[in-house]
C-alpha cells in the first residue's frame, strides 16, 4: 500500500462510514499513524439515499470525498482498496492493492442487505444500501413508466406500475412516502397520457406494525400518514419468493410487480479472517466487549453496525443506526490514545438521542427519550437533524436549497435516467426487457 514507516503506532481503520469517519476525526493530529481504507473514495450519508432513488436529490448531495475530510490531518493516509482478509496471526490487512501491517486494527465495515438466505429474492429484488443501487432504483422506476406508456397489455402495465417494498422499517416507510408523493404531484405531469392513478405502492411488513423499533404512537401515526397518501400496508405478511414477476407470501396474497425493493433487514459486512467465536454467524456481526475490543483479540476493535456490544439494555447489541456508530467511533478514538499511553480504557455508554422517520411533506414522526410527537413540527426537526448531520457546507446548502425548491414547487427534478438499468432476470410480462 506504500505507507511510510513511522515511529508512532499504526492504527488501520477499515471503512469510511459513520463510525470510521467519527473515529478518524477524533484521531486528528494525535501521536499515531492512521490509515483509513475503504472501497469507495467517499462517505455516503445513507439516511437520505431514498431521496436519490426517488429523484429528490442528486447523489453528490449526500456523498463527500474522504480525502477532503482528512486532507489536513498529519500522519494520516487514505487508500482506495477492497479488503479481502485480515491476517490476525501476523497483524496484517490483506487487500486487492497489497498488504499492510498494523499495531491496532478497527473494523468499521458497516452493514449490507440481508436476504435471510433467500437466493431468489437476492437475485430479483432491488436493494438500497449504496449510491449505485439508489441510482439503479431511480432508473428502473422511470424506465417502468416509459415502458408502461408503450404497452397495450393491461396486466403488463399493472405490473410495471405496481411497486412493492418489503420491510416496514424507516427505509421502507420513507421510500413508500416518497413514491406516494411522486404519484400525487410529479408523475401525472410527466405522464399525462398515462393513468397514474392506477399506480400502486404496497408496503409489506412481516410483523404486526411498521416502524417496530419506534414507539407505538409513532408507528400508528406513520401508518395513518401512509394510508392517507394511498399506500397499501400489509402487516403480518412474509414474502417467500419473487421470480421477477410474481411475489408469493406465506398467505394467499400474491402481487404482480416488476419492481420489488427489499428493505427488510441488514447484516454485518464481515471481513474474513476472524476466529469463528469472535462473531455471530447468523447476522455476521462481530462480538465486542464494553470497550469495542473484539472478543479473542487484544489489538483488534470493531465499531458501528458490524459490532455487537451486548448489555442489559441492548442484549442483541445497539441499534444499527448512525448515532450508536458515531458515538462508538468517538469513544474508541479516546480509548486508542489511552491504550497507546498505557492507560485504562473507558467503557462505552450509549446516549440515546432518539429516532425519527419522515413520511413526506409536513409528515414525520420523532421519538425522543421522554417525548413522542409527529406532524409538521416533527418534520422540521427531522430536516434540521439531517441537515446538521451532513458532512460539508456545500452538501448542507445544496440539500437545503433542493428541499426548499421541492417544497415550493412540489417537484422532484432529479428524474434522470443517467445510466439505464437492465435487470438480469426477465421482469417484463411480454418481452425480454423492461
Amino acid at each position: 500500500m506504500n505507507i511510510p514507516k513511522s515511529s508512532n503506532p499504526r492504527i488501520v481503520i477499515i471503512g469510511g462510514g459513520f463510525a470510521g469517519i467519527s473515529l478518524a476525526k477524533k484521531l486528528k493530529n494525535k501521536a499515531v499513524q492512521v490509515v483509513l481504507v475503504d472501497k469507495h473514495n467517499y462517505h455516503n450519508f445513507q439516511p437520505l439515499m431514498y431521496q436519490v432513488a426517488t429523484g429528490g436529490l442528486e447523489p453528490d448531495s449526500i456523498a463527500y470525498p474522504i480525502r477532503k475530510v482528512v486532507q489536513e490531518y498529519e500522519n494520516f493516509y487514505f487508500r482506495l482498496a477492497n479488503v479481502k482478509e485480515i491476517d490476525t496471526d501476523n497483524n496484517e490487512v490483506i487487500s486487492d492493492i497489497g498488504n499492510l501491517k498494523f499495531d491496532y486494527l478497527v473494523i468499521a465495515t458497516g452493514s449490507k442487505t440481508n436476504f435471510f438466505g433467500n437466493k431468489e429474492m437476492e437475485r430479483n429484488c432491488m436493494a438500497m444500501k449504496t449510491i449505485p443501487q439508489s441510482l439503479n432504483i431511480r432508473s428502473l422506476i422511470l424506465e417502468n413508466f416509459e415502458q408502461a406508456l408503450l404497452t397495450n397489455d393491461i396486466e403488463e402495465r399493472h405490473g410495471l406500475m405496481n411497486f412493492v417494498l418489503v420491510g416496514g422499517g424507516p427505509t421502507g416507510v420513507e421510500l413508500a412516502g416518497a413514491l406516494a408523493e411522486m404519484k400525487k404531484a410529479v408523475l401525472p405531469k410527466d405522464y399525462p397520457d398515462l393513468d397514474v392513478r392506477k399506480m400502486e405502492i404496497n408496503l409489506i411488513q412481516s410483523g404486526d406494525r411498521i416502524l417496530n423499533t419506534m414507539s407505538e404512537k409513532s408507528s400508528k401515526a406513520a401508518e395513518d400518514f401512509l394510508t392517507n397518501l394511498g399506500v397499501n400496508i400489509w402487516k403480518n405478511v412474509r414474502v417467500t419468493g419473487y421470480d421477477g414477476k410474481i411475489i408469493t407470501t406465506n398467505s394467499d396474497i400474491v402481487f404482480d410487480s416488476a419492481t420489488v425493493i427489499w428493505t427488510a433487514g441488514v447484516q454485518g459486512a464481515l471481513p474474513s479472517g476472524l476466529k469463528a467465536e469472535s462473531f455471530i454467524e447468523k447476522v455476521e456481526r462481530i462480538k465486542v466487549d464494553g470497550c469495542n475490543r473484539v472478543e479473542g483479540y487484544k489489538n483488534i476493535f470493531a465499531v458501528g453496525d458490524i459490532a455487537v456490544m451486548s448489555s442489559k439494555e441492548y442484549p442483541n447489541g445497539h441499534p444499527m443506526m448512525a448515532q450508536p456508530a458515531m458515538q462508538q467511533g468517538k469513544q474508541l478514538a479516546e480509548n486508542l490514545i489511552r491504550l497507546v499511553q498505557k492507560k485504562e480504557l473507558i467503557p462505552f455508554e450509549y446516549k440515546d438521542k432518539g429516532s425519527m422517520a419522515t413520511i413526506g411533506r409536513n409528515k414525520a414522526v420523532v421519538d425522543l427519550p421522554n417525548f413522542h410527537f409527529h406532524g409538521v413540527f416533527a418534520w422540521f426537526v427531522w430536516m434540521f437533524v439531517h441537515l446538521f448531520s451532513l458532512i460539508g457546507f456545500k452538501n448542507k446548502a445544496v440539500v437545503f436549497l433542493n428541499w426548499v425548491y421541492n417544497y415550493i414547487r412540489f417537484d422532484r427534478e432529479a428524474r434522470l435516467i443517467i445510466r439505464p438499468y437492465k435487470k438480469k432476470e426477465v421482469v417484463s410480462f411480454t418481452s425480454d426487457e423492461v
